[in-house]
């Protein structure tokens, strides 16, 4: 392979819904580009592209791969994205190291909510965007309604660039209305024959055209001045002009394929060779200092590290794009997030599993290398005169948990490293080691993300594991205020232990100030602040203690026993045995003993003098709740709502929003367990949802009541 310059490489993601044919393009490109001599199919499971065992499985893919093409002169690196919203992350990945989307959408099922959430995706990251209309020969394929619901859903700046003449069974011909020309394939596909527009296609061809001319003439004032003038463009005016507003994303051309027979793919090349922008041609991505990094391969050489992957017959492939600089085998460079040095001892260009030995890659470029000994996804590395340091990839939150546990308990700690790789492979799978909960927990983008892990590390690693429920991180406050003291004493022979505590508990509500006077039983506590101390908790909320002794009845030197002591309980409340928070502390009172008293003594007095205090604090259980967007079809919307209130799910609002309704909830976390297997069986696959923590909140009163009885009942079974 030639050594392409920054202002010849494109780079693509090519996306789109579960079943609209991705892979099936990808292979049929590569076949058209010469990379490979025969097309694989996804249902024999030997394409280029889902080479991994699990995808050769289920027959989907899983992780992003990564494919170059040279075709016309310019190289097309194209990173092929897993369809399913399980596997969001790879999309996530890829668009942040290229700089279009191409998103496919089927014939015969239009718009769906993966095409939605991708195209979001690509929006929110201002990525220029191209659809695809593919599978234009199957019994059900309807151009318009796809045209009509790409337009409901995104607004007029859909241009039909290409359209089909007979979508169906029988279909072999599109009219380019760039071209203004007419593309017919024989029955296997590859190069069209190209022909003048029938006349009865002339006039819907013509209106197109004009629309696209327009579209084109809003690049600049002169192309508009001419539109104006003449009312027409010429074709290189018009592609021009159509390069430039797709860049600025002001237009999403419409293209055809039918990739399963090779028909249009080649067209689609030559689009993207000439339309979509070269890396030097959009905004320069900026790194954490807000240093803008243009592609300059002249530069010193800084690259990020944006996937890696254990490869059959291989071992870890790191993958990379180049920001600035030419990197070559043998250069050493510096890993900036890592504090370590490196040495490129191999490059690769890839094509899915093949890969193809390179010499050097150019700012702008996306290769592989191998043999990294201490380089992870997301790292930074430099040459040694460089300083720039590249922000890590935001995934979207998980939205499925799941406990994890080794069939033989023996395994725990290789299944930890194991979890560790598969983590590095895909960042969505989040891997959690709760000493709260006493479970290792797992958390990613649904049900069939969870069980791609399973299987593999079953089938690859030969792990048995098994998945559990997981424990909810409840968390246990205080509703009023409630006094108590205890005495700690112990004498057996020799020095003894002494040490008495009284304190006063509390809510914590911020900016609320601590009271003068308190009364209980008839009695009142004059509390006069000597010192406080705020200890934010690391499982949220904080603890407030507030030193109000007077007269010196404890001495200062034992009030850091005392916390420890309510430490040990805060870490266990009563109800429970979750963590305490939101609780304001005051040591108004106690005793010392000349030679009995120690820290171990004050520690234990501060320990039971606080449980028995919390304990009569009108303790409460506190549960975590979660906000939930859901992207659902209208005629669906009922039944999502009734399901919403049977999880004690709060509607907050909801609005349309480009052809789905957007739903806004609050939901307690306990009831989200099942909710991504629920909202796509109410939906048939159609909606998704995202979720993300937003507070804690006290649970019901009957709630409350089945967590503490189980609690009493756990423990009784340990003892």
């Amino acid at each position: 392979m030639k050594s392409y310059q920054t202002h010849e490489i494109k780079n693509l993601s090519l996306m789109g819904a579960s079943g609209s044919g991705k892979t099936t393009l990808a292979e049929a490109m590569l076949y058209e580009s010469g990379v490979i001599q025969r097309r694989g199919s996804v249902e024999q499971g030997n394409t280029v592209s889902d080479y991994f065992p699990v995808e050769k499985e289920y027959g989907y893919s899983v992780f992003p791969t990564v494919m170059n093409i040279e075709f016309a002169g310019k190289k097309l690196n194209i990173i092929d994205c897993p369809g399913s919203d399980d596997f969001a992350g790879g999309m996530v990945t890829s668009l942040n190291v290229t700089d279009t989307a191409v998103i496919l959408v089927s014939a015969n099922s239009g718009v769906e909510v993966g095409t939605q959430n991708q195209f979001r995706y690509a929006d929110n990251m201002k990525k220029p965007v191209a659809f695809v209309i593919n599978k234009l020969d199957h019994d059900n394929a309807n151009f318009d309604q796809a045209i009509e619901q790409l337009k409901e859903s995104f607004g007029n700046k859909v241009a039909i660039v290409q359209y089909p003449v007979n979508a169906g069974p029988q279909f072999n011909a599109v009219v380019d209305v760039l071209a203004m020309k007419m593309y017919q394939w024989k029955a296997e596909g590859g190069e069209p024959q190209v022909l003048d527009i029938p006349a009865a296609e002339q006039g819907k061809a013509e209106e197109l055209q004009a629309a696209l001319f327009e579209m084109a003439a809003e690049a600049d004032e002169a192309l508009m001045e001419k539109f104006f003038e003449e009312m027409a463009l010429s074709p290189e005016e018009t592609r021009i002009g159509l390069k430039k507003v797709f860049a600025e994303a002001g237009v999403f051309p419409v293209l055809c394929t039918c990739a399963g027979r090779d028909m249009g793919v080649r067209k689609l090349m030559e689009f993207l060779g000439e339309i979509t922008p070269s890396v030097d041609e959009i905004a320069a991505p900026k790194a954490e200092d807000g240093t803008e990094v243009k592609p300059d391969a002249k530069a010193p050489v800084s690259l990020f590290i944006f996937k890696t992957s254990v490869e059959p017959h291989i071992g870890e492939v790191n993958y990379f794009k180049v920001m600035q600089g030419t990197l070559h085998s043998g250069d050493d460079i510096q890993n900036m997030s890592r504090g370590s040095k490196e040495r490129i001892s191999q490059l690769y260009a890839i094509a899915g599993s093949i890969r193809n030995n390179i010499d050097e890659v150019v700012a702008g470029d996306i290769a592989a290398t191998v043999k990294m000994k201490d380089t992870r996804t997301g790292n930074t590395l430099n040459a040694k005169d460089c300083d720039l340091v590249y922000p890590q990839i935001k995934y979207p939150e998980p939205k499925y948990r799941r406990a994890i546990r080794p069939v033989t308990e023996s395994d725990a700690e290789k299944l930890s490293a194991l979890l560790t790789r598969m983590h590095e492979e895909d960042p969505t799978w989040i891997i959690e080691q709760s000493k709260e909960l006493r479970q290792t927990i797992v958390s990613g983008q649904g049900e069939f993300h969870l069980r791609t892990l399973k299987w593999r590390l079953e089938n690859n690693d030969k792990m048995m594991i098994q998945y559990d429920e997981p424990k909810i991180p409840y968390r246990e406050t205080i509703t009023k205020a409630a006094r108590a003291d205890y005495r700690h004493k112990k004498q057996s022979g020799g020095a003894g232990q002494f040490g008495e505590v009284h304190l006063i508990v509390e809510p914590y509500i911020e900016g609320e100030p601590v009271k003068e006077i308190y009364k209980f039983g008839g009695q009142e506590f004059k509390i006069s602040v000597k010192d406080t101390q705020e200890i934010p908790l690391e499982w949220g909320g904080k603890l407030i203690l507030i030193n109000s002794i007077v007269g010196g009845a404890i001495d200062a030197r034992f009030i850091p026993a005392i916390l420890k002591g309510i430490m040990d309980r805060i870490e266990q409340g009563p109800l429970t045995g979750s963590y305490a928070r939101d609780v304001r502390v005051i040591i108004y009172d106690g005793k010392m003993h000349p030679v009995d008293s120690n820290e171990i003594s004050f520690r234990l007095a501060g320990r039971n003098a606080f449980a028995e205090a919390f304990r009569n604090a009108g303790p409460k259980v506190l549960e975590p709740v979660y906000d939930v967007d859901i992207f659902v079809p209208s005629d669906k919307m009922g039944d999502v709502m009734s399901d919403l209130q049977g999880r004690r799910g709060m509607v907050m609002g909801m609005h349309s929003e480009k052809g789905f309704e957007h739903l806004k909830a609050q939901v307690p976390l306990k009831e989200m367990s099942t909710y991504s297997t629920a909202l796509s069986s109410l939906t048939g696959g159609r909606a998704s949802f995202t979720m993300r923590f937003n507070e804690y909140r006290l649970v019901p009163q009957d709630v409350q009541d089945k967590l503490v009885q189980a609690y009493a009942e756990a423990q009784k079974d340990e003892d």
